[in-house]
């Protein structure tokens, strides 16, 4: 082959793929029309949920005077008691967080267990005076959540019903067909495992009062563990009140407008420390919740007198007035996202039987009635929803009252 031929034959080929590529051009052009428009669809979307995020954390995060760093990694911030979100409130602008209520009276037996403290004050750190701590919410925190709108809320079916709920899991002690004022008891804390994000396990007692339909009131303490809240597995102090059966009002903690906290030593989602273990050291934690007879508000107290703050009576439509059913136990939720039941833990994650140093406990508990006494219970109910996976188990003494083993470790050979 001549050289003239060899150097036609590359400008030939030239000529046919552009022939090849004019005629593909129309749809190659709507297919990168189309690549280029998902790309930055996505973006826009992921933009305007940040942008979100960034101005609710605008609304709670409020300004401090000082900062904490905890060794679990939250930022505390000291702010200012009357800044607080409580006071977004349209009822409580301008209002400044009320004087100690009277305690209620009666049988309070000391505390003889080692009570476990927060991590965040372990190194000795504290806020200044007319400051309240809380911990500082992160646009991570926020973007965790299924929405913006469900960030720092419960879904529905938060407490033991007559009916099986779908999801979420009990095992608990009840009294109903009374009227009361408040509850108390000691719970061990310990560090249960939660095998999806999605997921929680909390021990805590329910002030509860309305049906279970759409106007259920509840006010609610303990601890629990929620890698979706909080973006870890330890085990958090928490709060949470509802007037409307967990759809639109109430929240967890301090990320609504509520509960008024009055405290400058206890952070109300912070990790508590030490830890109960397994054959090893047991730590409690006190709660009570009680009605304040002179101004008909809620309080609550953590441990031996540490009183954290209150919800305002007018939070609620039935509990204005009194409850009308004390719960305490354990709750998880159980999301099946492997297709069968989850791993998630209850308690210590150990059944009942085991007893003490190795399964959960509830001990010393009280409600408090019309006159603001504390006092024992009588006719307590017990339940748990899937006692293969979840149980409990009563008991009472002179040194625990009232008292029950509770919790589980969820899927097993009994629990498919």
């Amino acid at each position: 082959m001549s050289s003239t031929s060899q150097q036609k034959l590359p400008t030939i080929f030239l000529f046919v793929v552009f022939l090849l590529l004019s005629s593909l051009s129309p749809a190659l052009s709507r297919h990168h029309r189309q690549l280029a428009a998902n790309q930055t669809f996505r973006p826009r979307q992921e933009l305007q949920r940040l942008k979100r995020a960034r101005a609710y954390l605008g609304k709670i995060n409020k300004p401090a005077v000082k900062t904490i760093q905890s060794p679990d990694g939250d930022v505390i911030d000291c702010v200012l008691s009357h800044l607080q979100p409580a006071f977004d409130h349209p009822q409580l602008r301008g209002q400044k967080p009320l004087e100690q209520p009277e305690r209620p009276r009666g049988n309070d037996s000391a505390d003889a267990m080692t009570e476990s403290l927060q991590l965040w004050g372990s190194s000795g750190q504290s806020c200044p005076e007319n400051t309240i701590p809380i911990r500082r919410a992160t646009e991570r925190d926020v973007l965790r959540a299924s929405s913006i709108r469900r960030f720092g809320r419960k879904l529905r079916r938060g407490v033991r019903r007559d009916t099986m709920s779908s999801d979420h899991e009990h095992a608990v002690a009840f009294v109903n067909g009374d009227q009361y004022y408040g509850a108390k008891a000691s719970m061990n804390v310990w560090t249960p495992r939660v095998t999806d994000r999605y997921e929680f396990s909390l021990s805590q007692l329910w002030i509860i009062s309305g049906s279970f339909d759409n106007d259920l009131n509840t006010i609610e303490a303990g601890w629990q563990v929620s890698p979706e809240l909080y973006g870890d597995n330890y085990p958090r102090f928490f709060t949470y009140w509802t007037s409307d059966a967990y759809q639109a009002t109430g929240c967890y903690n301090l990320l609504c407008s509520g509960f008024v906290q009055t405290n400058s030593k206890m952070a109300i989602g912070a990790a508590i420390s030490p830890r109960s273990s397994y054959n090893g050291g047991q730590f409690d934690i006190g709660v009570m919740v009680w009605k304040d007879p002179k101004h008909g508000n809620w309080w609550l107290e953590l441990g031996s007198g540490e009183l954290v703050g209150y919800w305002p009576s007018f939070l609620f439509s039935h509990l204005r007035s009194h409850a009308s059913m004390i719960q305490f136990g354990g709750e998880i939720v159980n999301s099946r996202s492997m297709g069968v039941h989850t791993s998630t833990q209850m308690g210590s994650g150990h059944f009942a039987d085991e007893g003490y140093g190795k399964s959960s406990y509830f001990r010393n508990l009280q409600v408090v009635d019309w006159d603001n006494s504390l006092l024992p219970l009588s006719n307590l109910h017990f339940l748990a929803d899937h006692p293969n996976c979840y149980d409990i188990k009563a008991g009472r003494n002179s040194v625990w009252g009232n008292y029950f083993y509770y919790g589980g470790p969820g899927r097993n050979v009994n629990c498919p």
